[in-house]
C-alpha cells in the first residue's frame, strides 16, 4: 500500500470511489459537490483534497490551500485500523463521539441526519479499506 494520503494512494481512492455506485452513485442522485481534506488532527492543514462533482471523485492531490468543504481527521494509526476493516455507522458514531474522528470543516451532526449524505460517507471509508 502506497503511504496514506499520497498522490499513489489517492489515485486509487478515487478509482475504488467511482466504481462504487452505493458511493459516487448515491452521491450522484443527490448532486453532491465538495471539497474534502483528509489529514491529521495535530497538523495545522490536511495532507490531501479530493474534488467530488455529482457524486464522481473528479481531482486528488497534496492540499495546498484549497477551500474545503469538509476537513476529515484522525490519528495515523486510527485511518489505518479504518481502512484495515471497515467501519459502520456505529462505529462512527462512536468515533465522533469519542473523538477520534474530527471534522475541522463539516457539520457531521447534519450529515449523519441525511441518510442520502450518511450511507456514501460510510461507503467512503470501504473504498479506503479497498486500497
Amino acid at each position: 500500500m502506497a503511504d496514506l494520503f499520497s498522490p499513489a494512494w489517492m489515485a486509487r481512492f478515487v478509482e475504488e470511489w467511482n466504481k462504487d455506485p452505493e458511493l459516487s452513485g448515491a452521491l450522484a442522485q443527490i448532486g453532491f459537490n465538495s471539497v474534502i481534506g483528509y489529514g491529521y488532527p495535530e497538523e495545522e492543514k490536511p495532507r490531501a483534497f479530493l474534488v467530488v462533482q455529482n457524486g464522481q471523485a473528479t481531482a486528488f492531490g497534496p492540499y495546498t490551500d484549497q477551500p474545503l468543504n469538509w476537513d476529515i481527521r484522525a490519528q495515523h494509526p486510527q485511518w489505518l485500523k479504518w481502512i484495515e476493516k471497515s467501519p459502520g455507522m456505529t462505529g462512527l458514531g462512536m468515533a465522533f463521539t469519542t473523538g477520534k474522528i474530527k471534522f475541522k470543516v463539516g457539520d457531521y451532526a447534519s450529515m449523519l441526519k441525511d441518510p442520502r449524505m450518511a450511507g456514501p460517507f460510510v461507503k467512503s471509508f470501504s473504498a479506503m479499506s479497498k486500497i
